[in-house]
């Protein structure tokens, strides 16, 4: 799977290791920046990939800020995503298996590597369950029409 990614200068350090996670997990990565620690504003990248999974150039993207709520934020902005804010394993599952989350959206300094590697691992691993949970997102989807 292609799978685009962005963060702002508090998510850089874990952008970078979950990009490293993802290419030893078989993914292609769009890195839509930011590149340092420099300071920046996290919409101008957040909206990067919320656009592309909105317009279904791709299924899933990955969004990291320094507390995970202004990406999220942003990202939800758009009609077609459901950005879903990850901090333990639980979560990571629900937000797809109950939600069907397109864009995982992290605390980038509030996470270790291996917190990393097993959000991203389950989220992207956890199938959208259906069912009861499909109306459900629907309703969601509903608003923005």
């Amino acid at each position: 799977m292609i799978i685009p990614i962005a963060s702002d200068h508090a998510g850089y350090p874990a952008k970078e290791k979950v990009i490293q996670i993802l290419k030893d997990l078989g993914h292609d990565i769009v890195d839509f920046g930011t590149h340092s620690e420099d300071s920046v504003d996290y919409p101008d990248f957040a909206v990067q990939v919320a656009e592309k999974v909105n317009d279904g150039e791709y299924d899933k993207g990955i969004l990291i800020c320094g507390s995970g709520q202004g990406v999220c934020m942003t990202a939800n902005k758009y009609p077609k995503v459901r950005a879903g804010l990850v901090y333990s394993r639980k979560s990571a599952e629900m937000t797809r298996l109950h939600n069907n989350a397109n864009i995982l959206c992290m605390p980038g300094r509030e996470l270790n590597d291996d917190q990393l590697k097993e959000f991203v691992t389950v989220w992207l691993s956890t199938e959208f369950e259906g069912g009861r949970h499909q109306r459900r997102v629907e309703k969601i989807e509903s608003l923005t029409k």
